[in-house]
């Protein structure tokens, strides 16, 4: 590989002579942004792909989240999971709201239903579980805890993109779900992300408040933002989508070579397919058992680096660890005993559809040596 730096992802472009008319076309009609004509195109066209009955673009999916809270008017405290990247938990500060962490469930490494409960205080709305690494949660028995003492369910969907339980979207769980769309993701639109809604009144709420709060001309009825997806970035998405699931068949390749060639390396493991999903391959991440492997993730991590292979440690360190939330008695290690474990253990090995399997046999070479 000589020089080359082999990163943990690599975006997928679509062909830059295909996108070249789109652009001309923008420049054409001379409107970038404010709901033109390519926005509505790609709300349309994922809307169909994903099976979701509404969809709202952002330019990003942090301020996706953000928009979500605001949207379904969530205040007090909100149940949500260490482990995940810091936009999660970030939300909810920008929001006034206080996260309130719980420990992860150790094979899915998703919110744990039975740590949920004991959570619940009078001060609950909401609780925001994330899909991670395009896992499913355990839908079923959040929405039965959510039921059952009347809270919001609001689904971090970064990682899930196009991903389904039991034959349908997982993204049509919960009050809301969000996606990330930038560069890193399954998808990407270079920068950006979606609201998923169950209704039209919804969506048109959120439509409102990605827009400054506006409805109509003159009238402002909320105190909203300005997060709003343009032009080139949805002409690039509509483009995006034409090779999305021959990318996830590739991802799909990569990551059964992982398993094959690693499943016999003792202090190596990692996740299997779960039943009842289709998955996207998002991230292949491998837990390091310093005891049965003989060095531990962090010595591994730099060997690979050596090499010049940057997987990435995610998540490490936990949310609940960083100065602004480790005060809150949620953060205490002693609570969230498997996330500190898994954070310890875990490296996201490079995974990308056009990833060479000389560069994954390489990689593999050096876990195992």
């Amino acid at each position: 590989m000589g020089d080359q730096k082999i990163l943990v992802t690599e975006p997928t472009l679509p062909p830059l002579e295909d996108f070249i008319p789109l652009l001309e076309d923008i420049w054409d009609r001379k409107w970038l942004t404010n709901n033109g004509h390519y926005h509505q195109e790609l709300e349309k066209a994922l809307a169909d792909y994903l099976g979701v009955p509404y969809i709202s673009l952002f330019s990003n999916g942090t301020l996706a989240l953000i928009t979500a809270l605001q949207a379904l008017r969530i205040q007090g405290e909100v149940i949500t999971t260490p482990y995940s990247f810091v936009a999660t938990t970030h939300s909810l500060c920008w929001n006034g709201i206080q996260p309130v962490f719980c420990d992860i469930d150790p094979k899915t490494l998703n919110l744990d239903p039975e740590k949920i409960e004991a959570a619940i205080t009078p001060n609950t709305s909401a609780i925001m579980p994330v899909h991670v690494y395009g896992n499913p949660c355990d839908v079923e028995r959040i929405e039965n805890i959510a039921n059952n003492y009347g809270l919001k369910v609001i689904y971090d969907a970064a990682h899930a993109f196009g991903v389904k339980y039991k034959g349908q979207s997982v993204l049509n769980f919960g009050d809301l779900s969000i996606l990330s769309f930038h560069a890193t993701k399954v998808f990407n639109t270079i920068e950006g992300g979606a609201i998923i809604s169950p209704d039209k009144k919804t969506k048109d709420r959120i439509d409102k408040l990605k827009n400054f709060g506006f409805s109509g001309e003159t009238t402002v009825v909320a105190p909203g933002i300005n997060a709003k997806m343009n032009e080139l970035q949805s002409a690039f998405g509509l483009l995006q989508l034409r090779d999305i699931d021959n990318n996830i068949e590739k991802r799909k390749a990569v990551v059964n070579h992982y398993r094959e060639q690693l499943k016999d390396i003792s202090g190596v493991s990692f996740m299997d397919d779960m039943i009842h999903v289709d998955h996207n391959y998002a991230y292949f991440p491998i837990f390091v058992d310093k005891y049965l492997y003989g060095m531990d993730r962090d010595d591994l991590y730099e060997k690979l680096q050596e090499h010049n292979i940057y997987g990435r440690r995610y998540f490490y360190p936990l949310i609940s660890s960083f100065s602004m939330y480790r005060h809150l008695k949620s953060a205490n290690p002693d609570n969230l005993p498997v996330s500190n474990e898994i954070a310890e253990k875990v490296i996201c090995l490079p995974l990308y559809p056009e990833l060479e399997k000389s560069v994954i046999d390489n990689i593999i070479d050096i876990i195992r040596k």
